[in-house]
């Protein structure tokens, strides 16, 4: 299997080729021959510098950005940074101002995009080959137990079954992250559904109690997406709501829509992309599938490795795939 030469090596290799050289002339500097091993290193392949890489808060997004981070990192000698921000428009205001170069997984924040294509801020840089799936989920027992709640107009018939000391009388909807992309409280209110939506607060809040839900056999529906890699260890069945429509969620108020699929995003500062620097390069080359992406998040979350981990592993048993992205 081919191996991609990394910029270190590179470099070295030019270091001792120019030292050779001016020994066996006689002449030149060592300061001459470093100036001159750096410009044939860049003309070998360039330079990255930093690379400061947003990391919004899902594991799906951390497998994202800790493989691309160690690739870089790695094989490129990139100086990689985290920047730890919420979805949307905090993520798009970094690549304004500079504090971060690149959203690994944009999830339908078309109004922020746009904006920042518009503004000059932002480079809308197509699909990492993942695609989002939104929607209301309930646990497999549930499911088999009660077919028929799979169809949201049998949810108020059950509604009480789903209450808690939090939902007010009602059912509880768990809903995850409030800056997730969600408007759950807008369909509950136009679907006329007997539910309140209770936020769970963030992914691990989210997976831990649908585990728990198909493990004691609890009632419980809510917001939930792929790719996740608890689908692989929870059976998890979709709730059918009114099916997307194109401009059916257009206003957030009036929402009585399913989710639409999503192929999400890549989305990069365009100071960063017209920089020259080969992780620019990397960032745009790279591509993987929900099924890669599960199987980094389930080393993370199941097999309880550090992200740096994972993202090796994962590198170490697909050098093809991490090759191409490096031609």
């Amino acid at each position: 299997m081919h191996q991609k030469i990394g910029r270190g090596s590179r470099l070295a290799a030019i270091t001792v080729g120019a030292m050779l050289a001016l020994s066996a002339c006689g002449g030149g500097s060592v300061s001459d021959a470093t100036k001159a091993n750096e410009s044939k290193a860049a003309a070998a392949g360039g330079e990255c510098g930093d690379l400061k890489i947003i990391l919004n808060p899902w594991v799906g997004y951390t497998a994202d950005a800790y493989v691309v981070g160690e690739v870089a990192k790695e094989k490129l000698g990139c100086n990689v940074s985290y920047v730890d921000l919420k979805e949307g428009g905090p993520s798009y205001e970094a690549l304004k101002s500079g504090d971060g170069d690149v959203i690994m997984e944009e999830w339908s924040h078309a109004k922020e995009l746009a904006a920042g294509v518009a503004d000059g801020s932002a480079v809308d840089l197509g699909s990492p080959g993942n695609v989002g799936i939104i929607g209301w989920y309930v646990p497999g027992w549930l499911a088999e137990a009660h077919p028929d709640i799979l169809d949201y107009k049998n949810l108020n018939k059950y509604a009480k079954k789903f209450a808690t000391s939090e939902s007010k009388g009602k059912g509880q909807f768990l809903g995850s992250d409030p800056t997730y992309t969600q408007y759950d409280e807008a369909i509950v209110k136009n679907l006329k559904l007997n539910f309140n939506v209770v936020f769970a607060g963030g992914e691990t809040a989210t997976v831990e109690a649908f585990k728990k839900a198909q493990a004691k056999k609890q009632w419980l529906i809510g917001y939930f997406w792929e790719p996740q890699y608890v689908h692989a260890e929870v059976a998890l069945k979709r709730v059918k709501l009114p099916p997307y429509t194109a401009g059916c969620d257009k206003d957030k108020a009036k929402v009585a829509c399913d989710y639409a699929e999503t192929q999400l995003k890549k989305v990069a500062s365009k100071a960063f992309m017209d920089s020259g620097s080969t992780g620019a390069k990397l960032v745009q080359a790279f591509t993987w599938t929900n099924e890669d992406q599960n199987l980094v998040a389930k080393y993370i979350t199941a097999d309880k490795m550090t992200p740096e981990e994972a993202a090796k592993k994962w590198i170490a048993d697909n050098a093809d795939k991490v090759d191409a992205w490096l031609k």
